[in-house]
């Protein structure tokens, strides 16, 4: 009996497992794609981690992060006994409760209103100048604010004053002020986060749309019914993100827009760390605060994925 016929009579041969240089030779140029990105998250995004250990340290920026003298738990100890640091905490939460209250919906509708245009020119048109907002820095958004909605010479009070009213303080008391920052955040971003939404609703199959029209459904009931059950993975996955950032707020936006009359409502974490960490130059203690909003942060977002595969969705993982 042959060679050839003993190995037909013991069956197919088993693949044999290719290892990781079998890859790396197939695909390396693919690989090689790859790397820039992951040189990128190493150096700016990981690199950085290292930072974190001024915060159990005594820093001094003349003997750097390595010959600084351990302290431990002390500085977030500090922390927790400082009154401002609760009212910052209260703030950001405040704050960010509210604004995902308004702002997170509002792209949602202005997706659905965008779809509902049948004018090619007046939707583009529409879509570019409620884009444009996003690509204002917020410092230009903060000096127009203030020429708008100045309770003196702003040319909204002025319009309300020469229509017999009188002058709203929109930047000047604390509820007008909270509730003119959630206005604004909402003018600024709904326009691009609705991008996302708008792809979302352009992937539904046209025959689901053509089935409840011929089942007689209204517009409306097309929206309800159709649109926003095939959007609400995209809507659950966007929402697990921005509660996950509650605990997150920019600077830029509570700083150029606050001022010394609303610093009750108005100063938040980043702000606070700005001051302790820059302008008193108390390092550690802001790395303390910084590592504390990072960590509660996880935990929101891990807590909102969990119950969001609990009642059913998919979460982001």
């Amino acid at each position: 009996m042959s060679a050839s016929d003993a190995r037909q009579m013991q069956g197919p041969e088993k693949p044999r497992k290719k290892n990781i240089f079998f890859y790396l030779r197939r695909d390396k140029y693919l690989y090689l794609l790859l790397l820039p990105p992951m040189v990128y998250f190493l150096i700016f995004k990981y690199g950085p981690m290292y930072g974190i250990t001024v915060a159990f340290k005594e820093y001094n920026i003349f003997k750097g992060i390595g010959a600084s003298e351990w302290v431990g738990l002390e500085y977030f100890r500090e922390v927790f006994r400082m009154k401002e640091f609760y009212r910052v905490l209260r703030n950001t939460l405040l704050l960010n409760g509210v604004d995902l209250l308004f702002s997170f919906p509002a792209p949602i509708l202005l997706a659905l209103l965008l779809t509902e245009l049948n004018s090619k020119w007046f939707k583009r048109l529409s879509q570019t100048v409620l884009y444009l907002p996003h690509f204002i820095s917020w410092v230009v958004i903060g000096g127009i604010m203030y020429q708008l909605l100045s309770p003196d010479s702003g040319y909204v009070n002025i319009l309300i004053r020469a229509l017999g009213g009188s002058s709203v303080p929109f930047l000047t008391e604390r509820v007008h002020w909270v509730a003119s920052y959630v206005l604004i955040g909402v003018w600024q971003s709904m326009g691009w986060g609705s991008i996302l939404y708008l792809a979302s609703i352009t992937n539904i199959p046209p025959e689901l749309y053509e089935a409840a029209m011929i089942d007689g459904a209204s517009r409306l009931q097309q929206i309800r019914h159709v649109t926003l059950p095939c959007i609400r993975p995209t809507i659950v996955t966007m929402l697990i993100l921005n509660v996950g950032k509650m605990m997150t707020i920019g600077f830029e936006r509570p700083y150029t827009i606050g001022n010394t009359l609303v610093r009750e409502v108005s100063d938040v974490i980043s702000t606070f760390v700005y001051r302790v960490g820059l302008q008193s130059s108390n390092y550690s203690l802001a790395t303390a605060v910084g590592l504390f909003q990072s960590v509660i942060g996880l935990v929101l977002i891990l807590s909102t994925n969990y119950i969001s595969q609990k009642l059913g969705d998919d979460g982001i993982w």
